[in-house]
C-alpha cells in the first residue's frame, strides 16, 4: 500500500496497472468471501453485485470485471427522467466542418455567484463517432467551484481520463477515495459511480473514449521499462458510507443526462476484488525517452496511455504529456518539426510555456490541429531554434503540455466554435512572419570554389 497525505486524511493506494486487486474497509475485517464470488449468503450481511467492464467472452488477458460488496444492491433507486445536459453532448454531426487550425483562450470559470458543479461545468468542444455504436470520443472541458453534495455521475457510454489544470479534485468513487491534483490524472471507467468535491475554482480537460479501456502502450526495441511504469499508477482502497439520505445518480446515456433518487449514498461498497478498478498517476513519474544523437523523435515516445482501435498499432486515442526533459541532438531543429498528419491532434496546457509557442498558447486553453491540416512551430520559435546554439539545454522546463490524439475526424461542437467565445481568431497570424529564406544561389562547402560535373 502506498500511503498518500490528502488535506487532512491520510489515503491509502494500491500500485500497478492492469492487476487483480482486494481490498476491504478496515472497519470490517473478513469481508470478502472465501474461495468463491457470490455465496449464498455475504459476510456482514452485505449484497454481492459484479461490475463488468468487457464481455463474459473476452479473451482472459482483456476480460475486465470486479465484484462489489455492498450495504445494498446499486438497483435501488427510482426511475430515471431527463437531466439538464447544458453544454455537455456527443453529437458531432450538427456542425459545419472546420479546417482551420484552431487555438482556444484559457477557457472561463465560473464566478462565485454561479455555483456550478463538476457535471453541470462540462462542456464539449469536439469529437468524433457514436457513443450508441461505442465507437468515437469526446473532448470536453470542466470547470466547476462548487461541490457534487449528495449527487454521484456515472458514464454508461465509455471511460473518462480527467486532467486536473486548476484545482485539486477529491474523487469519491466506490472503490473508495482519490485525491488528484494539477499533474496528476486520473482514469474512471466505464459505469463506475463517482462524486467530485473541490475547494476552490478548478478547471480542467476530459478525454472521453466510447470503444475500449486506456492501456500502457507497447514499448517494443525500448524494452521493459521506461514511459509509465506500471507501479506508479494508483488504485484506491475500500471505504464505505451508510448514509441513508435523498442522493441524485447522474447517468449519462447514449450522448444524453438522466437523473434518479435513492435514499441512500451510492458510496457503501465495503470491499471489492477485481481488476477493473478507477486509478491516478502522477505525470511526473514519466520515464521520458527522447534522441540522443540527432533529429527530432516523433511524439509517440512521450504516450501515456492509449485506447487502441480494431487496427494494430492505429489508436482511438493516445494520451501523450510534452514533459520537462534534456536536449542534446547534433544538427537538429530541435523543436517539432512542421508536420501534417492523419491524426487529430488536440493540445491542452496545464502549466508553463509550451516550447514552439510561447505565446498565446496558455494554460487552461488548447489548440486543435485536425486531419491534414498543417501546424508547427511559430516564426519566432522557428528563427530562435534555427540560430540556437546546439548544446545540451533543459527542455519544457516548469511547464506540462499534452495531447489527446486521435485517428478518427473530429469535428468542432457549437459551443467550441461560437458560445464559448474562447477561439483565437489571430492564431494564423502566427506563421505569418515566416520568411522565404531560398537562396539558389547556395552552395554545399564541398563544392564551394569548384565546378559543378555532370549535373552534380
Amino acid at each position: 500500500l502506498f500511503l498518500i497525505m490528502s488535506q487532512s486524511q491520510d489515503l491509502k493506494y494500491l500500485p500497478g496497472f492492469g492487476s487483480e486487486f482486494e481490498s476491504e474497509d478496515p472497519r470490517c475485517p473478513g469481508v470478502l468471501p472465501k474461495g468463491q464470488n457470490n455465496p449464498q449468503k455475504c459476510p456482514y450481511g452485505l449484497y454481492a453485485e459484479q461490475l463488468s467492464g468487457s464481455a463474459f467472452t473476452a479473451p482472459r488477458e482483456s476480460n475486465k470485471r470486479s465484484w462489489l460488496y455492498r450495504i445494498r444492491p446499486s438497483v435501488q433507486h427510482k426511475p430515471f427522467s431527463n437531466f439538464p445536459s447544458g453544454n455537455f453532448t456527443n453529437k458531432f454531426v450538427d456542425c459545419h466542418p472546420n479546417p482551420n487550425q484552431l487555438r482556444w483562450h484559457p477557457f472561463d470559470i465560473p464566478k462565485d455567484s454561479e455555483k456550478q458543479d463538476f457535471v453541470s461545468g462540462i462542456s464539449t468542444v469536439c469529437g468524433a463517432g457514436d457513443p450508441c455504436s461505442r465507437h468515437g470520443i469526446g473532448i470536453h472541458i470542466y470547470a466547476c467551484n462548487t461541490s457534487m453534495t449528495n449527487k454521484a455521475f456515472y458514464n454508461s457510454d465509455g471511460d473518462f481520463l480527467i486532467v486536473p489544470q486548476q484545482g485539486s479534485l477529491h474523487i469519491y468513487t466506490e472503490f473508495g477515495q482519490m485525491h488528484v491534483a494539477p499533474n496528476e490524472i486520473c482514469v474512471i471507467q466505464q459505469g463506475i459511480r463517482f462524486s467530485v468535491n473541490v475547494e476552490g475554482p478548478s478547471r480542467g480537460y476530459i478525454l472521453e473514449v466510447f470503444d475500449a479501456h486506456f492501456i500502457l502502450p507497447n514499448l517494443g526495441p525500448i524494452g521493459a521499462n521506461g514511459l509509465a511504469n506500471p507501479r506508479d499508477f494508483l488504485h484506491p482502497t475500500a471505504w464505505y458510507e451508510d448514509r441513508e439520505e435523498e442522493f441524485v445518480i447522474i447517468s449519462k446515456y447514449q450522448g444524453a443526462l438522466f437523473s434518479c433518487e435513492q435514499g441512500h449514498s451510492p458510496f457503501d461498497v465495503v470491499g471489492w476484488h477485481g481488476n477493473y478498478v478507477p486509478y491516478k498517476y502522477d505525470l511526473s513519474n514519466f520515464m521520458t525517452i527522447n534522441a540522443v544523437s540527432f533529429d527530432h523523435a516523433d511524439p509517440s515516445i512521450f504516450t501515456v496511455l492509449t485506447c487502441q482501435s480494431v487496427r494494430p498499432g492505429v489508436a482511438i486515442a493516445d494520451f501523450v504529456i510534452f514533459p520537462p526533459r534534456w536536449g542534446v541532438a547534433d544538427h537538429t531543429f530541435r523543436p517539432p518539426y512542421y508536420h501534417r498528419n492523419c491524426m487529430s491532434e488536440f493540445m491542452g496546457l496545464i502549466h508553463g510555456n509550451y516550447e514552439a509557442k510561447e505565446e498565446g498558447f496558455r494554460p487552461g486553453g488548447a489548440t486543435l490541429h485536425s486531419m491534414m491540416t498543417p501546424h508547427g512551430p511559430d516564426a519566432k520559435c522557428f528563427d530562435m531554434a534555427s540560430t540556437a546554439e546546439l548544446k545540451p539545454q533543459r527542455v519544457a522546463e516548469g511547464t506540462m503540455a499534452f495531447m489527446f490524439e486521435s485517428s478518427l475526424s473530429m469535428a468542432v461542437t457549437k459551443w467550441g466554435n461560437e458560445t464559448c467565445e474562447k477561439v483565437d481568431k489571430q492564431y494564423y497570424k502566427c506563421w505569418g512572419p515566416l520568411k522565404k529564406n531560398f537562396d539558389p544561389n547556395w552552395k554545399p562547402e564541398s563544392l564551394k570554389g569548384g565546378a559543378i560535373e555532370n549535373g552534380q
